[in-house]
């Protein structure tokens, strides 16, 4: 295991076994398995409401680690940045990636397999392609008008 996840303060496999709502601080913040697709601007259709990401990613996305780069203080640079707890998540679910955690759970779906909770290893989710490492375009780079043009397709 390259980068083995710090389970200090963790229940066992509380992502089976407690509920979102439930869960303590820490445990939140480790359903996130570091892909970075939450960070891609997204483009809704305001007919149907299907959310189509984009190779844009937010300013503050390192796209070498998938980590905000400024991830404290997110909100006060990017005001319209989600801060997603478990009171939003229902609001906010339908745009999350497929193979987000948060959303998996809340959908009450089981983690994918290579989840660093559940392969211990933070490595994986890059090692499966799920990340975003190495091919976003920053927003700054790009016309909002022409994010159409960087719009990915999700698999299921």
């Amino acid at each position: 295991m390259s980068d083995p996840i710090n389970s200090h303060g963790l229940r066992d496999n509380f992502w089976e076994r407690v509920k979102l709502k439930n869960l303590n601080q820490k445990e939140w913040e480790a359903l996130c398995d570091g892909c970075g697709r939450c960070c891609l601007n997204k483009l809704e259709d305001p007919d149907t409401g299907e959310v189509a990401l984009t190779r844009v990613a937010c300013r503050l996305l390192d796209d070498k680690t998938c980590q905000c780069g400024q991830y404290e203080i997110r909100k006060q640079i990017v005001p319209v940045c989600i801060v997603l707890t478990t009171e939003t998540i229902a609001d906010h679910a339908y745009w999350l990636p497929k193979t987000c955690a948060y959303r998996l759970l809340w959908e009450g779906k089981p983690l994918y397999d290579w989840h660093p909770l559940i392969s211990g290893d933070a490595q994986t989710v890059h090692d499966a392609g799920i990340s975003v490492q190495g091919w976003t375009i920053p927003e700054f780079e790009v016309d909002e008008d022409d994010w159409e043009d960087y719009i990915i397709e999700e698999e299921d």
